[in-house]
C-alpha cells in the first residue's frame, strides 16, 4: 500500500505491527535514517536491538547470500516480541530477494523494513510494496516536519502542549536546521526541561538551538539589514574564501528576516528574540516595518528557489550579493 505524504507522519509514529513490511525510500539520507529509526522502535520498543529482535542485513552481505532474509524472517528469536529484519540502502538489484521475502512472508514472521534511496515509480520494488496488501512504502521528501511531527516529537521528548510562540520558533527551526540537528535539539530541549514545570519557552529553545551562524555570517547579515550596501562586497569575499555555501547563506538570511517580521509584527513589546544581537535586531525590525520586511522575504525566497533550480547557471554567490545589495537598498528607502 501506498502512504501519502499525509499518513507518513501518522504511519511511522504508529506502525501497523501485523504488516509484512514496509519501504522507506527519497533523495535525503538523514531524513530516510530518522524514519528507519522511529519505525524500528515503535515496533520493537526500546529493547528491541538488546533482545536480538532485531537482524540487520547489508545490501551487499544480501546480495552473496539471499537466503539471509527469509532465515532472519523465519527466525525464532530467543525472546517473546516482535522482530524486525532490516535491509539497508536497497536498490533495484535487491528487488528479486526482496520480493521472494515479501512472498515468503506469514503472520507472526518478522517485519521487513527496507531503506532504499530515491526510486522512479517504475520501480520494482517501489511497486512490489506499494501492491502488496500487508506492506507500505512510505516516499520521504525534503520537507521540514510538519507541525503534528514537531510537537509528537516534543511528547516523546516529555513536553506536553508547548505555547504557540515555542511552536512558532520550533517550525522556523525545522526549516533552517538539518533533520539530524533538529531532532538532537528536540531531544536537548525535552532533558534541559526534564521536571521543569514552567511551560516551554523561547529562551528555552535559544538555549538548546545549536550555533549554527558563523559570525562572518552574522556580519553581513547584520550589514544588509542595517542598509549598509558599501559593506556587503568585503564581507562576502570573506565568507566566499571561508567557503560557506549559498544555499545555506540563504536559508540563514530568510531565518533572519523572518525573525525581524516576527518581531516588528509583536504587540506584547517583548519580540522573541535572543543572542548577542539582539537589541540591534529590533531596532532593524522597528525600522523596517512588516511590510518592507514581507517584500525582503519575497526577494529571498524567489533566491532560494533560483539557487536550487536546475536550469540555475550564473555564480551561487554572487546571486546571493545581489540580493542583499537589493535589499540594503531598501532598507534605506
Amino acid at each position: 500500500m501506498k502512504l501519502t505524504a499525509g499518513q507518513v507522519g501518522g504511519y511511522f509514529a504508529k506502525p501497523d505491527p501485523d504488516a509484512a513490511g514496509v519501504l522507506i525510500f527519497g533523495k535525503d539520507a538523514m531524513r530516510i535514517a530518522l524514519k528507519r529509526q522511529q519505525a524500528v522502535a515503535a515496533l520493537i520498543g526500546p529493547n528491541g536491538d538488546e533482545e536480538m529482535r532485531l537482524t540487520r542485513m547489508a545490501s551487499a552481505d544480501l546480495r552473496k547470500s539471499p537466503a539471509m532474509l527469509l532465515d532472519a524472517i523465519k527466525a525464532i528469536g530467543f525472546f517473546p516480541g516482535p522482530r524486525v529484519a532490516l535491509v539497508e540502502d536497497a536498490n533495484e538489484t535487491m528487488a528479486k530477494i526482496l520480493l521472494d521475502g515479501l512472498g515468503a512472508w506469514a503472520p507472526g514472521d518478522a517485519q521487513i523494513v527496507v531503506t532504499a534511496g530515491d526510486l522512479k515509480p517504475t520501480s520494482k520494488l517501489r511497486k512490489a510494496f506499494e501492491g502488496h496488501t500487508k506492506a507500505y512504502a512510505a516516499a520521504i521528501y525534503d520537507n521540514p516536519p510538519t507541525r503534528d511531527e514537531i510537537e509528537r516529537d516534543l511528547k516523546a521528548a516529555g513536553i506536553n502542549q508547548p505555547p504557540q510562540e515555542a511552536m512558532n520558533l520550533l517550525s522556523d527551526l525545522a526549516r533552517d536546521l538539518e533533520p539530524g540537528d533538529f531532532r538532537q535539539t528536540l531531544t536537548k530541549v525535552g532533558l534541559y526541561k526534564l521536571n521543569d514545570p514552567e511551560p516551554l519557552s523561547a529562551e528555552d529553545i535559544a538555549a538548546c538551538t545549536p550555533a549554527t551562524i558563523e559570525a562572518a555570517v552574522d556580519d553581513v547579515l547584520i550589514v544588509v539589514a542595517d542598509g549598509n550596501t558599501g559593506e556587503i562586497g568585503p564581507v562576502m569575499q570573506r565568507l566566499s574564501a571561508q567557503g560557506v555555501n549559498a544555499v545555506t547563506l540563504c536559508i540563514m538570511a530568510l531565518r533572519h528576516f523572518r525573525t525581524l517580521h516576527r518581531a516588528a509584527l509583536d504587540t506584547t513589546g517583548r519580540p522573541q528574540i535572543w543572542g548577542p544581537n539582539r537589541d540591534k535586531m529590533i531596532a532593524q525590525a522597528r525600522a523596517w516595518g512588516a511590510t518592507k520586511l514581507e517584500q525582503a522575504l519575497t526577494e529571498l525566497t524567489d533566491t532560494d528557489l533560483k539557487l536550487r533550480s536546475a536550469g540555475q547557471h550564473a555564480p551561487a554567490l554572487a546571486l546571493v550579493e545581489r540580493t542583499f545589495i537589493r535589499l540594503a537598498m531598501l532598507a534605506r528607502r
